[in-house]
């Protein structure tokens, strides 16, 4: 009994931790979402996405080819949360130009939101 309970402790925190990318909160579901995107993983992309958000990516899916996710290289350039909204600044091998995302806390989950015109970003 006593080894089957520290085995499932071991269990939890090994599943907890990202020992790849050490991203953690509203940075790691926006890795989530780009490598989603790129690798054109439409479940996991609509799991961690607002509706909103969902229909603009799925909009542009398919202008692009589907890479694997260890090509990434997400690296996040600056984050801050405000209450239930959280901004990341990041790069990825993707792209040359840095990103945003606008995520949004909704029922304990961070999910990446569709930017209106009237959003500023804090950085």
């Amino acid at each position: 009994m006593k080894n089957s309970i520290v085995f499932t402790l071991i269990l939890l925190f090994l599943s907890c931790a990202d020992s790849k990318s050490k991203i953690s909160g509203p940075s790691a579901t926006a890795q989530v979402v780009i490598e989603s995107f790129y690798e054109k993983d439409e479940e996991t992309l609509k799991a961690n996405s607002t509706p909103q958000a969902y229909s603009n990516y799925m909009n542009t899916i398919n202008m692009f080819n589907a890479t694997p996710k260890d090509n990434s290289n997400f690296t996040v350039l600056q984050d801050t949360i405000m209450g239930d909204v959280a901004w990341v600044k990041y790069t990825t091998a993707y792209d040359k130009t840095p990103g945003l995302f606008k995520l949004v806390k909704q029922n304990g989950k961070w999910l990446a939101d569709a930017r209106g015109s009237k959003d500023k970003s804090p950085f």
